[in-house]
């Protein structure tokens, strides 16, 4: 079993905020948007690097989307940074009409996503934001699992032409991948090779995935571990030829049951590859308020659920 070292506790969030920095010294056409939160979504790096290029819009989600699908139409390629929450469902009628409606090539980027954001609450929470933006046409909906990955999810949405959903969290996390490596958006990046069951996961989820792997592994079970890092397009060859392999799945995501990864794999083996299949995600409710690990240990999204998630499905395997 490959195994991954945590190298450094760190946010997400930074990895976007150097992954900006990053893509406007390679694009002189990159320009970032504020929504009054430059410094919690890690904008003040590009601002201080560009000031010219950085647009402060105040709490004003959807005129700075507004002005963002503007400024696209110039040939600039516009970020939009806020919270998760806000920039999706606050302003949701404008990203459907006049960023994906036309195929604009405008970058939404949440932070502050999922339960993680902890001390904030249920009002700031989000975890119906995937559901809302892979739902709409035109939309890539990114997902990465930690800092490095965030950094290298940036630069690919700079270089894809259209709109992007890249969604992120604020607490320090594993950081675990590769520094240095290669993000392909829409490809689906294999962590472990298995053959019992397939751990198919997003987000701050994939550190579980792998860490119930580890424990697995010790009580004879072999699991493979996928990141999901692209929602949408969704890699479903990658998940059919495990399905294929192990006769098993447990997806795993730091939002809600309806709507996000989970449907999509079952959708996907549904279509192609009907197997016994489990998930690991956020039942039907709000957020609440408590410290980041407070939350996954309350919404069962910890490797001790998904452990119990794979014992459940491997009792429906035929």
């Amino acid at each position: 079993m490959k195994t991954y070292e945590n190298k450094k506790m760190k946010d997400l969030r930074s990895g976007f905020g150097e992954g900006l920095v990053e893509a406007g010294a390679q694009n002189p056409e990159v320009i970032a948007l504020s929504a009054d939160v430059t410094g919690s979504v890690k904008m003040d790096g590009f601002a201080k690097a560009y000031p010219e290029r950085f647009i402060q819009c105040g709490i004003a989600e959807a005129n700075m989307v507004g002005i963002a699908a503007g400024l696209s139409l110039s040939g600039k390629i516009p970020f939009v940074g806020g919270f998760a929450e806000f920039v999706t469902g606050r302003v949701y009628d404008q990203i459907r009409q006049v960023v994906a409606y036309s195929n604009k090539n405008v970058k939404i980027c949440g932070s502050h996503a999922g339960v993680t954001l902890g001390e904030d609450g249920a009002t700031h929470q989000t975890m119906e934001d995937i559901a809302l933006m892979k739902a709409l046409p035109n939309m890539t909906v990114l997902v990465p699992c930690d800092a490095n990955q965030t950094h290298a999810a940036t630069i690919a949405a700079m270089r894809h032409n259209g709109p992007v959903y890249l969604r992120f969290g604020r607490p320090k996390m594993p950081n675990f991948t590769d520094e240095n490596q290669e993000f392909v958006i829409g490809k689906a990046q294999m962590m472990n090779e298995g053959t019992d069951v397939s751990i198919i996961a997003t987000g701050h989820l994939v550190w579980e995935a792998l860490e119930a792997a580890k424990v697995l592994e010790t009580e004879g079970i072999s699991a493979e571990v996928i990141n999901i890092h692209t929602i949408k397009p969704l890699d479903t060859e990658a998940i059919i030829k495990s399905a294929k392999k192990t006769g098993a799945v447990v997806t795993c995501e730091e939002h809600l049951y309806n709507g996000g990864l989970g449907d999509s794999v079952a959708q996907t083996l549904a279509l192609n590859y009907p197997t016994p299949m489990e998930y690991v995600a956020v039942d039907d409710k709000f957020g609440e308020s408590g410290t980041p690990e407070q939350m996954l240990v309350n919404y069962h999204l910890k490797a001790t659920d998904i452990i119990a998630k794979v014992k459940a499905v491997l009792t429906r395997k035929k």
